[in-house]
């Protein structure tokens, strides 16, 4: 039993330095189809062990039964457990998250005047980019006040816009 525990912790120490490391040692099984999404990934090595283990002293301590079945046991279940870390892993590589908000997401966008915009001058407008409230300078080709809502134009530089009042 003292061998299935110990590779049972000898896994989950396998799973911590993979963690703490970062892939610093992933390029060890490169060679061998390991990297993030590869098979051999320390995660699903450091998963199959740790199944292994456990399992096998499960088996032997509660079964009675000999090193081999606890053995057969503890390699099906590391098995599944690594094909299942492998999937896992692979499902978060393809999650990709939606692009950052570029300033050029901002044209047809409302907002409204903060500080008042004189002809062919500077004010300032409060707009939302991907939901978060942003201040930026704006010009307008005609007065508008403050409170008033606008339309972006265009975006003339990273923090600031080209606007025009809403007519309703």
């Amino acid at each position: 039993m003292d061998w299935f525990l110990g590779l049972g912790i000898a896994g989950l120490v396998l799973l911590v330095l993979s963690l703490i490391f970062d892939g610093v040692l992933e390029g060890v099984l490169d060679g061998f189809g390991g990297g993030l999404d590869g098979f051999l990934s320390l995660p699903v090595i450091a998963g199959f062990v740790s199944a292994l283990g456990f399992t096998g002293a499960i088996v032997l301590g509660t079964t009675g039964t000999g090193a081999g079945v606890a053995t057969g046991a503890g390699v099906l279940t590391g098995a599944v457990v690594g094909w299942a870390t492998w999937r896992f892993s692979r499902a978060l590589m393809r999650d990709a998250g939606t692009p950052a908000p570029r300033g050029e997401d901002l044209t047809g966008t409302p907002g409204s005047v903060i500080t008042a915009i004189p002809a062919d001058g500077y004010g300032e407008v409060l707009l939302y980019l991907a939901g978060q409230p942003v201040k930026y300078a704006a010009r307008s080709a005609s007065a508008v006040g403050r409170g008033t809502e606008v339309w972006v134009e265009s975006v003339l530089s990273p923090t600031s816009v080209s606007v025009r009042p809403v007519e309703r």
